[in-house]
């Protein structure tokens, strides 16, 4: 194996803020798989639900935006909670064009069977709260960064 001894040192794997973000990611939600295939839930399908949890109806917009993901992505995995009995999608009768996104009574207590999952998880990331919730905001100032590093790029390239 080879190696470039001049190369600069921002360009080892080791050194990219992304990878370490995707190896992260990836751990994390390998933590979740088993805790919820145990409910017959996927990770997507649980981020919905805990939209769901914190208020009911959405809109089927409302969910997508919540998720960061479009309506192609968020309209089969609805679908699919659908088909489990959790919940239930409606159209709005004041605007047929609008589907709102209902819990069922299944939906509602799933939530008890999945109380355990956070503390799990918590477990699995070995912070305590305080580290938790600063890992929590640092990510959503990095998320906004680069949401708004993305949105500057494409206004200068437009111009």
């Amino acid at each position: 194996m080879s190696t470039d001894e001049g190369a600069p040192e921002d360009l080892l794997l080791s050194e990219q803020a992304c990878f370490a973000l995707y190896s992260a990611s990836r751990a994390v939600t390998d933590v979740y798989r088993p805790l919820l295939a145990e409910l017959g839930l996927t990770y997507p399908q649980y981020l919905v639900l805990l939209i769901l949890w914190e208020s009911e109806p959405r809109t089927v917009r409302d969910v997508g935006a919540a998720l960061a993901l479009d309506y192609g992505t968020v309209s089969p995995l609805l679908k699919r909670l659908e088909g489990t009995g959790f919940v239930e999608r409606r159209r709005d009768p004041r605007d047929e064009r609008t589907v709102t996104v209902h819990l069922t009574d299944a939906g509602r207590a799933l939530r008890g069977r999945v109380a355990h999952v956070p503390t799990t998880i918590g477990c699995a990331l070995g912070l305590d709260d305080e580290a938790r919730r600063e890992l929590i905001t640092l990510l959503r100032t990095l998320t906004a960064s680069t949401i708004a590093f993305r949105g500057a790029d494409a206004e200068s390239s437009a111009g």
